[in-house]
């Protein structure tokens, strides 16, 4: 066999970003604004997900989705919820590489656009702005898998 059928045989890896949506965005602040009036002391409490899907062929949308709920004195300030959606192109990817790329690669590329949109919210709903760390999807990945095989293994 040449080298050159060995290659097409083999098809090349390729993942990339087509479209960056916002699919849905909420915004609640349910004690302005007497709570303009009250000392900022926040606690902000963080809830992620990601969902995929194909769409088309070799094509897949990843939806993450945020939720910030900020609380002040036990009191909810304001709650934010976000599904930033993707659309990515993928082939070449056997499905264990693929699974990761939509688990991981995908949403964390979506994050910075969740993470300015959350912060841009906020602020129009006249809050300080909230500067959400960085999040390493690789190792949430990792751990929903272990989390997944303990369930199984039950």
């Amino acid at each position: 066999m040449s080298d050159s059928a060995a290659t097409q045989e083999a098809p090349t890896p390729q993942l990339s970003l087509q479209r960056v949506f916002l699919k849905d965005i909420s915004f609640e602040s349910p004690r302005a604004p007497m709570i303009f009036q009250e000392e900022w002391k926040p606690e902000v409490g963080l809830e992620l997900n990601t969902k995929s899907r194909q769409v088309g062929e070799n094509v897949y949308e990843v939806v993450l989705e945020i939720t910030v709920t900020v609380k002040n004195g036990g009191e909810t300030g304001y709650l934010v919820q976000i599904q930033q959606g993707g659309l990515f192109v993928i082939s070449g990817l056997d499905d264990q590489q693929l699974h990761h790329a939509l688990g991981a690669f995908c949403p964390a590329t979506l994050f910075p656009y969740a993470r300015e949109n959350i912060d841009a919210i906020v602020v129009k709903g006249s809050f300080p702005a909230i500067m959400l760390a960085p999040i390493n999807f690789d190792a949430l990945y990792v751990e929903s898998l272990q989390k997944q095989k303990t369930e199984t293994a039950q």
